[in-house]
């Protein structure tokens, strides 16, 4: 990192002048979450909206023993303007630093760990991207967003740590409509733009497309045989993941998956699932700036492993930080032996389920799931898809599902990033493959 490039270069000669402030006994800590994003809005096959944002918003913590208090701003670019706003804050916080209780569990690194992370970039110009993967949907009505270009994040404290992290990603979270009211749905997703790979995804878009379009079936309510495709596994993990391997949640009893914690349940064994930071779309420090190990294995062939401890959870039960939050943010599962073109003939008999939607917790202690099938989710017989089914409730345990019950995981994993941009592109995602089950129980 050298002053002058770009968005890394304005922020260490910010966090140079910002962190060279701080007083005797201080620690002045400043970090930095930016982007660079091209949206695109897409409707009926044609582009109806598209923008650019740049953002970058700078959060300034001061703190004084177990004191701290913290100022968010939006920087300018322009520095001298970042200066006074920011010697402004300073200013602030430490008139408010005295009137803030201690706290216990206020958490800093105590080594000093510098990181420089840049991927170089190699995506395309939106609009050439855009062709394509429009051309290849000329006949069909395709809705969805676009949105590409560099997330960034950085760290600087007082004690002379800095970190950077800058990452050129995109994603298209797009789904075809058809004339009857049939949909399905598909993400793209990566750091390299391959057309094979959106020509691909879409020619399987369009054939179940056409399945869609078949007669609707109604399966009746009992357990079924079933492929859960990786959209489907992942809103089933995104439940799992709201206290399903925090440190906070284990200790104090709260995690669904207390079976295993307690009783000694376990999953299969070919289910290992991992908190992958180096494979992730985000930065590897924390805004306290931890720096982040390669990988926390959260299940090893089927046994509860490492739970994510964040800064303050780790302060509080004396373990070492592994986690910005206590949420995957870059869980992946490990792949097995099953190709995913011959997911219908292990299937046999059963459903194959595309996608799922308003998943949530029927029993929490049980790490019990309810939800909906949604889109691409068929009735199969001899390996061959007869027809789609109608929108149908499951209410099943995941220890279940991944444990006595799996039969087989694809070899293939997908990356599945979270689409969210309420407070800028989001950098979590899931790498996951699909899963061959048993006995999964539709209610209703």
């Amino acid at each position: 990192m050298r002053p002058g490039d770009g968005a890394s270069g304005h922020f260490l000669a910010i966090a140079d002048w910002l962190t060279g402030q701080a007083r005797p006994g201080e620690l002045l800590t400043a970090y930095l979450r930016g982007e660079e994003s091209d949206f695109v809005r897409i409707s009926q096959g044609q582009v109806r909206q598209a923008g650019h944002v740049a953002e970058r918003e700078l959060t300034v913590a001061l703190a004084d023993g177990q004191r701290q208090a913290c100022a968010t701003v939006d920087l300018t670019g322009v520095p001298r303007s970042d200066r006074a706003l920011l010697a402004e804050q300073l200013v602030q916080l430490r008139q408010t630093l005295p009137q803030i209780p201690e706290d216990p569990y206020l958490n800093a690194p105590d080594v000093v760990r510098s990181t420089s992370d840049v991927h170089p970039t190699v995506l395309p110009e939106p609009a050439e991207a855009l062709a394509e993967l429009l051309a290849s949907a000329r006949d069909l009505d395709l809705v969805g967003l676009w949105a590409s270009g560099p997330v960034y994040a950085g760290f600087a404290s007082s004690a002379g740590q800095r970190n950077w992290f800058e990452r050129a990603t995109f994603h298209v979270d797009w789904s075809l409509h058809g004339p009857d009211g049939a949909a399905v749905k598909a993400v793209c997703a990566g750091e390299r733009w391959e057309p094979a790979v959106i020509l691909g995804s879409m020619a399987r878009a369009r054939r179940h497309l056409e399945l869609s379009a078949r007669p609707r079936l109604t399966p009746r309510p009992g357990r079924y045989r079933a492929y859960l495709a990786p959209a489907a596994l992942r809103e089933l993990l995104a439940v799992l993941a709201h206290g399903g391997f925090g440190l906070k949640d284990r200790r104090t009893g709260q995690t669904p998956l207390l079976r295993m914690l307690e009783q000694g349940y376990a999953l299969h064994p070919a289910v290992s699932l991992d908190e992958a930071h180096s494979r992730g779309l985000g930065p590897r420090f924390t805004r306290a700036g931890f720096v982040l190990p390669d990988t926390v294995p959260l299940v090893t062939a089927g046994r509860l492993g490492d739970a994510l401890a964040d800064a303050r959870s780790a302060r509080e039960y004396g373990v070492a930080v592994n986690a910005s939050e206590e949420t995957p943010r870059a869980l992946t599962m490990t792949p097995g032996d099953l190709a995913m073109e011959a997911a219908l003939p292990a299937l046999g008999t059963g459903l194959y389920v595309g996608n799922l939607w308003y998943c949530n917790f029927s029993d929490r202690n049980d790490c019990r799931i309810t939800g909906m099938t949604r889109f691409a989710c068929f009735r199969v017989e001899g390996g061959e898809v007869q027809g789609p089914i109608a929108p149908m409730r499951f209410d099943d345990s995941l220890v279940g599902l991944l444990g006595e019950r799996l039969l087989a995981i694809t070899r293939e994993q997908e990356l599945l990033p979270d689409a969210g941009t309420y407070e800028g592109r989001s950098t979590a995602s899931m790498r996951l493959p699909g899963a061959l089950v048993d006995d999964l129980r539709l209610t209703l």
